[in-house]
């Protein structure tokens, strides 16, 4: 490829929501300062979507696709063949959606991209789901340049741990942007909600299977019986979001458990939390701890979410075998744990995941470096 080519970056996503990949993803974005390196986006939503209004103002592309549905096979790689025959501009494919990647990436290689299978996740959900998944991802190793995941966990699930060892996968954390959470407030969102003066248990998330929202309202139910002040607060929309109101209704909890939808200026949100629960079935690196770790939220997560996470002191780990009295007995004692160290000792929190490297901005060189080598193989 000549050096004055302008390298233009696609990434693969299933849409352009509020989700943890596309809002790194948007981190990254704003960030760019490298006039030769564009961003465009491939996604299989209909939209409009959350960040698509932000993408396009900055005059970016977004292309669309049809959604994988297993019967049809063929006019979705069809689909697939005619885009990238039409866009010889593309330089380099982020595969962001490793359920399908090995579907896509081949084609865009036979196009002359550079192919990259990134994994966000170190699960799938369900057994139905676990199988198709795995079943399409046997070979992605063999289909793809490189392999990129945020955790050693997201590598071992998706790539195999002979791959991992090996050395063949590179570790990509999901870096947030530190400096948005240095000056956030709680207090409007308190004073928004009429919860000033009650102990806000958080969480911030998709209402979706891996989150296990469904275990997060039973550990709430035990926290309220010991804390009757305490409310839970829920960013986040999905489509297990009905069945989630409806077990909070019957459990007598409508006037303590505040479901907030999705929000932009989430910093605040994080802010106005006391601690936070997040109990998820699986996760990649999940941002949302960096997040809530930036502005000194304690933390009680289940143990399958990777301990590279952890860089401040503010998580702890609990098993998702363990009862929900058990997990909001840690939450309150975290809680007044982390309460009293920081009367004691100011923090900078910000500082501890900049140095731990958890930065967007340190991160958006080191890639931007290493999109320049990738595009040197650009056929």
């Amino acid at each position: 490829m000549a050096d004055n080519k302008k390298i233009t970056v696609l990434h693969m996503l299933g849409c352009l929501g509020m989700g943890g990949a596309e809002n790194r993803i948007m981190d990254l974005v704003r960030r760019n300062d490298d006039p030769d390196i564009e961003y465009a986006f491939l996604v299989n939503s209909k939209g409009p979507d959350h960040f698509d209004e932000e993408v396009l103002s900055r005059g970016l592309k977004i292309y669309r696709t049809p959604k994988f549905r297993i019967y049809n096979y063929f006019s979705y790689k069809n689909s697939l063949d005619d885009f990238f025959k039409n866009h010889p501009e593309i330089t380099i494919v982020q595969g962001n959606t490793t359920n399908t990647a090995s579907l896509y990436l081949p084609i865009a290689k036979k196009y002359g991209c550079v192919t990259i299978a990134h994994s966000r996740s170190a699960g799938v959900g369900n057994r139905l789901k676990t199988f198709v998944v795995s079943f399409l991802t046997k070979h992605l190793p063999e289909k793809t340049d490189y392999m990129w995941a945020c955790s050693s966990d997201a590598a071992i699930g998706t790539f195999g741990k002979k791959n991992y060892d090996e050395g063949r996968v590179r570790i990509i954390f999901d870096n947030i942007d530190v400096d948005r959470f240095k000056d956030a407030d709680g207090s409007s969102v308190r004073r928004q909600y009429r919860i000033e003066d009650r102990l806000i248990v958080g969480h911030v998330g998709s209402f979706l299977y891996p989150k296990n929202h469904d275990f997060l309202i039973d550990v709430f139910a035990k926290i309220h019986e010991k804390r009757p002040d305490s409310v839970l607060l829920m960013a986040g929309e999905g489509p297990l979001l009905p069945g989630i109101k409806e077990k909070v209704k019957r459990l007598g909890l409508e006037n303590d458990c505040i479901f907030a939808g999705k929000h932009s200026d989430i910093e605040d949100y994080y802010a106005s939390f006391d601690l936070m629960v997040f109990p998820s079935h699986y996760e990649g690196l999940p941002g949302v701890l960096l997040e809530a770790q930036a502005v000194g939220t304690p933390i009680v997560a289940s143990d399958v979410i990777t301990k590279d996470v952890d860089v401040t002191g503010l998580i702890r780990y609990k098993s998702l075998d363990e009862n929900p009295g058990i997990w909001a007995e840690e939450a309150l004692n975290h809680f007044e744990k982390i309460s009293n160290e920081k009367k004691l000792d100011h923090k900078d929190y910000g500082q501890l995941l900049k140095d731990a490297g958890f930065d967007v901005t340190l991160e958006q060189k080191k890639l931007n470096d290493l999109y320049h080598e990738l595009a040197k193989e650009r056929k």
